[in-house]
């Protein structure tokens, strides 16, 4: 009956154990081989060993210049973006008229495509009859060229990025609500204020949710790229050139297959390392309700 049972379950199971070898896998590890040769798609692939990384990282002054624009993309966009969720979930947890809606019209653009809502904040950005602008001039403020001008383009790009903070803060909102109100209660007890519910109670229960939250964020900000791809190509003078941008640059406008999946080996060692070290430092700041 035992071998009965463990072969049903092998045939049931086996579907996705091939989906996830031929579509998961079995990619991840042609592009590692492919990362290793010169493959300019039009001919067949050539070995160069570690030639494409050496390239990378001695002799293409672009890889650095999108490494550091990713960086500094994601460096400002995820604890800006976690802030305003995180706040936006502290008020929309309040026991008011109509918080259905609120809650409603806060998510809803989170779910909107990307690249609908590139197009939607070009014309927001647009100079001269954009909206941004028109209301700079209301208040008698200078206007801006927005994405238009190498200053200003990427923090153009991470005031955008503020639109999309929906999922996150709904995930703020469920560990909000999760946190158990007795504790609350003995804050007043004690004559605590509204400051150590927040320093002593709030904050400390809900970082596993933090965690949660700064992981996705990290690997979404990383991995930017429509919104260069839809509103910039990359550009003025290279002040937007994410890294997922030049590498999709690469491989499919300059046909440079094998360079481009070295760069995306590189991209996945860089998350990789940085996720292993949130979960490390995770042992110091994050509360589990279940631990002692």
């Amino acid at each position: 009956m035992r071998r009965y049972e463990t072969a049903w379950a092998w045939l049931f199971v086996t579907p996705a154990v091939l989906g996830f070898v031929l579509f998961a896998i079995g990619p991840i590890a042609a592009s590692l081989a492919m990362s290793f040769t010169d493959w300019p798609i039009i001919s067949a692939p050539s070995w160069v060993g570690a030639g494409n990384y050496l390239r990378l990282v001695l002799r293409d002054p672009l890889f650095w210049t999108s490494l550091k624009v990713t960086i500094l993309y994601a460096a400002v966009s995820v604890p800006l973006g976690m802030g305003v969720a995180f706040g936006l979930a502290v008020l929309l947890n309040q026991k008011i008229r109509g918080l259905g809606l609120f809650r409603t019209v806060f998510y809803l653009p989170s779910v909107f495509p990307v690249v609908a809502s590139s197009v939607l904040f070009l014309w927001f950005f647009n100079p001269e009859f954009g909206v941004l602008n028109a209301g700079l001039r209301v208040l008698h403020l200078p206007p801006s060229q927005w994405v238009y001008a190498p200053a200003t383009a990427l923090p153009s790009l991470i005031l955008m990025s503020l639109w999309s903070v929906g999922g996150t803060m709904i995930i703020f909102l469920a560990g909000l609500q999760d946190v158990p109100q007795h504790l609350y209660e003995a804050v007043d007890i004690d004559g605590g204020t509204s400051r150590h519910k927040a320093l002593h109670v709030t904050i400390p229960m809900i970082t596993p949710v933090i965690l949660f939250n700064l992981v996705l964020s990290l690997i979404h900000g990383l991995q930017a790229f429509t919104q260069a791809y839809v509103m910039t190509q990359g550009g003025p003078d290279n002040a937007t050139l994410f890294y997922v941008f030049y590498l999709y640059r690469t491989a499919f406008a300059d046909g440079q297959m094998g360079y481009a999946a070295a760069m995306a080996w590189i991209l996945f060692v860089i998350i990789a390392a940085l996720t292993a070290l949130i979960f490390r430092s995770s042992s110091v700041w994050v509360y589990y309700e279940g631990e002692r």
